[in-house]
């Protein structure tokens, strides 16, 4: 069974202003990458994304694969499958990336539905459970992503 997923929001503004608010660092610190990132995402390029209210605000390289502007936004990043060396230590298990993909569909001129789907995690317990942790985070992502656009609110200040 490949270990994949899809959230969806409807957002109340016009796809072009949703999309530059995920392709945009300065708008996407705003709501989502707490620790800033480090350029837009431009495909081809490296950017990283830091969360400072997660996991020290250690920086996430994304590779940013595929951009069509107001449509899509293609990304790798490492799938962060947490282990354990058997004592209960933690360990991480040799790195590899999973796949997101983002799309904005314009339903009107004022509204856009923003898809986001995530796969490939190895078939194991433990991809499983990442899966589930990233599948959390997209849908906390795009809710932030709504609050932010549509009241001028950061939902994820204080959240972690």
């Amino acid at each position: 069974m490949e270990l994949k997923f899809q959230v969806q929001t409807k957002i109340q503004k016009p796809v072009h202003e949703v999309f530059d608010a995920v392709y945009n660092p300065k708008k996407l610190s705003g709501y989502f990458t707490t620790g800033g990132a480090s350029g837009p995402l431009d495909e081809g390029v490296t950017v990283l994304w830091s969360f400072a209210d997660f996991d020290g605000g250690k920086p996430f390289p994304v590779f940013v694969k595929q951009v069509i502007p107001d449509e899509l936004i293609v990304f790798e990043w490492e799938a962060g499958e947490p282990g354990d060396d058997g004592d209960g230590k933690p360990v991480k298990t040799l790195p590899y990336n999973t796949r997101v993909e983002m799309r904005f569909e314009a339903l009107g001129p004022s509204s856009t539905l923003l898809r986001i789907s995530e796969s490939g995690w190895k078939e194991t317990e433990k991809g499983l459970q990442a899966s589930y942790g990233n599948c959390q985070g997209w849908m906390h992502m795009s809710l932030c992503l709504k609050a932010y656009l549509e009241y001028a609110i950061n939902l994820r200040q204080g959240s972690f």
